[in-house]
């Protein structure tokens, strides 16, 4: 997943803060003083709240001129519970994400819309990433986002390959997981506009999942020891993906989260959202 650099999670925590911030100031140092007016005006015209009374409006009137809440602070009170609520479930539960790439074909289509689990690989703190509660760790097989070590400020999605510890080796388009080839089950050869692509069925730890290769793209063949505390990621589409072979390893501190589910298809804004691809990613 690349092309995404707003860093969205900063601006929400400002806008939480912030809406947050002003609404607590106004309740502690504000609002008392607009409720004493408020009082004493309710004094001053005693049939204030009688609709069919002239004192209604003109207390009304008088309400609006000397203690009408602030426009900010209006604002602030109406967006915060909705702003914490999106907050809390982007950042701790589980986050939505588009994909714009096709290095995860033929798993995830361009265009796809998933959802990413937020704390099955433990808690982390928004912004700064530091995990403050440990859960799971990430398996292999895993559809996993994070962020590559090239390019700090980008969302990425690959599938993990080789966990800390694992001797990774890649020979004429087959996988070795510490020396045992990983199975693959040949499917279909799909042809395309400039070559065929060859579809298999992978087995990998607990997952089941559908990669292509290339057979007009030459093997790059290597061999690499997963450090402590990262992982190696590769793409299923093997040979149209920019993934650990090109920029390296990807630090434990670095995860978002894992992939789960397709919840919709949308190409683009001149086309129909579809629901036709919802579902489970495996």
């Amino acid at each position: 997943m690349s092309g995404v650099t707003i860093d969205f999670p900063l601006i929400l925590v400002i806008l939480v803060g912030g809406s947050g911030l002003i609404w607590l100031l106004d309740a502690l140092f504000l609002a008392p003083g607009r409720k004493k007016v408020i009082a004493e005006l309710q004094e001053q015209y005693p049939n204030w709240d009688q609709e069919d009374n002239p004192q209604h409006k003109q207390f009304s009137a008088r309400v609006q001129d000397s203690a009408a809440e602030p426009v900010l602070v209006e604002y602030a009170r109406s967006f915060f519970p909705v702003l914490f609520v999106v907050f809390v479930l982007r950042s701790f539960i589980v986050e939505p994400f588009q994909i714009p790439s096709s290095s995860m074909v033929p798993t995830l289509q361009v265009g796809d819309y998933i959802l990413v689990n937020k704390y099955t690989y433990g808690i982390r703190l928004p912004v700064t990433r530091t995990k403050v509660m440990a859960l799971n760790e990430p398996q292999r097989g895993d559809v996993m986002v994070f962020f590559p070590p090239h390019m700090n400020d980008t969302y990425y999605i690959k599938r993990v390959i080789g966990l800390p510890g694992d001797k990774v080796t890649y020979r004429d388009k087959r996988v070795y997981v510490n020396g045992e080839l990983v199975d693959r089950d040949e499917v279909a050869v799909a042809p395309g506009p400039d070559a065929s692509y060859r579809l298999g069925l992978e087995a990998l730890g607990e997952a089941r999942f559908m990669m292509q290769v290339n057979d007009a793209r030459r093997p790059i063949n290597f061999s690499v020891v997963v450090k402590p505390g990262h992982y190696f990621m590769m793409g299923d589409n093997r040979d149209n993906s920019s993934d650990s072979r090109i920029w390296g390893q990807v630090p434990e501190k670095d995860i978002v989260g894992k992939a789960f589910a397709i919840w919709m298809h949308w190409d683009s804004f001149l086309s129909f959202p579809s629901f036709a691809r919802v579902g489970y990613i495996e």
